[in-house]
């Protein structure tokens, strides 16, 4: 069920979950997204322009994280805004043969702030990996009714 303005707090937590990665991810989402350079899918490439290993794309980090946001909403069309800044890659080891995810990522989001001529919410998104924040400023504006 969608939230209705009234219901909604600054403060207030709409949520968390978890995202798990595996490289195989990684190759679909180059496919979607026709980006395939080498640091999201070659490990020797990756290591060789002094990366730690495969990095996910920065989009496919950022475009997990707000699922979050769209599954509160009830409606991806209500979000109208979404930006970040990225700051740390998301390493994902190669399991290949294995039930185990590459990555693991957490996301958890707040009502940031309310504006109640336009009916908005903005969410604030902490995106975490390996103890550290992978997106900085993650807010998403949604439309809320």
């Amino acid at each position: 069920m969608s939230p209705t303005f009234e219901e909604l707090s600054v403060g207030q937590d709409i949520g968390s979950s978890s995202i798990e990665v595996t490289r195989q991810d990684l190759v679909k989402y180059a496919g979607a997204s026709g980006d395939f350079n080498p640091i999201h899918w070659n490990e020797s490439f990756a290591t060789s322009v002094e990366l730690p290993g495969v990095i996910a794309h920065g989009m496919f980090t950022m475009g997990a994280a707000v699922q979050l946001v769209t599954d509160w909403a009830g409606d991806p069309a209500a979000v109208v805004d979404y930006q970040t800044r990225f700051t740390k890659p998301v390493l994902v080891t190669d399991t290949t043969g294995s039930p185990e995810p590459g990555a693991v990522f957490d996301v958890s989001g707040t009502i940031g702030a309310l504006d109640a001529d336009a009916r908005t919410a903005r969410v604030d998104l902490a995106v975490v990996f390996d103890g550290q924040k992978v997106l900085m400023k993650a807010q998403a504006l949604v439309k809320v009714a």
